[in-house]
């Protein structure tokens, strides 16, 4: 994940997503709180990018603009070549079915269906035929094989979390976005999850972009970009555990916005 102080940007040919000018605000005269302030942000692919930042600082509207959950009041978005600001909402639902993978804190598995068929739902919706080989090769990732008749009852957490993630790679999206999925799972659960989606990025060729308040989690990115008042205030590469805390407490005492 790249960001950029120019006034503008020439065209990513190796962005999965990036924004230019992105600004996110609620309300209107004296009660108007910006929650994301002129962000310029790319995140290439093949890339596992964290977003961190204080409660407050825009990280989760970031990404939820980003991934065109939420509509920002300014600046452009785009996935891959594809601008999504001002996109009709049909062909945004289409582009985040067919080309976005979504892992979220809450695992959102249907209970009556199997982890398999929780798996390839999206694409069932779709009527789309998932590729058999790449399924196989992500079931393989996931280490979930001897589960897939189960249902979502019938697995631990990191299981079930781990059919999300699976859920998220079947369709071969362009880019992941990853709102603390490990947020309701144990350290121990939580780490197998980390290192599953650290080798979808190294083996599977995957682009994530994951938010997260905990250095441990963001360790597992190559890259950690720290925001603060609604601004990108610091970016880290190859960061570790510690160096992600010492940036952290220089953001203690920021503001809490959105």
């Amino acid at each position: 994940m790249s960001t950029a102080t120019a006034a503008h940007t020439p065209q990513h040919t190796s962005a999965a997503a990036r924004a230019e000018g992105l600004t996110k605000a609620y309300g209107t005269g004296e009660t108007r709180v910006v929650a994301l302030d002129s962000v310029q942000v790319s995140v290439e692919r093949g890339e596992f990018a964290a977003i961190m930042g204080p409660s407050g600082s825009g990280k989760s509207t970031l990404m939820h603009c980003l991934a065109g959950l939420d509509t920002p009041t300014g600046g452009q978005i785009w996935i891959g070549d594809t601008e999504i600001t001002g996109l009709a909402d049909k062909h945004l639902t289409r582009l985040r079915r067919d080309r976005v993978g979504f892992v979220f804190q809450a695992f959102n598995l249907l209970p009556t269906l199997t982890a398999l068929e929780n798996v390839t739902l999206p694409m069932d919706i779709a009527g789309r035929r998932p590729d058999a080989a790449w399924l196989d090769q992500v079931i393989d990732t996931v280490g979930l094989r001897d589960r897939l008749g189960h249902r979502p009852g019938e697995l631990s957490g990191g299981q079930q979390q781990r059919v999300a993630c699976a859920r998220a790679l079947a369709s071969r999206p362009e880019i992941i976005f990853a709102d603390e999925p490990t947020g309701n799972l144990d350290s121990r659960v939580g780490a197998e999850v980390l290192a599953f989606l650290r080798r979808s990025v190294d083996d599977l060729a995957q682009t994530i972009v994951m938010v997260t308040h905990d250095a441990v989690a963001a360790s597992h990115a190559d890259r950690v970009v720290f925001l603060a008042d609604g601004r990108i205030v610091d970016e880290l590469a190859q960061p570790t555990a510690d160096s992600i805390l010492d940036r952290m407490r220089q953001f203690d005492g920021a503001g809490r916005r959105s």
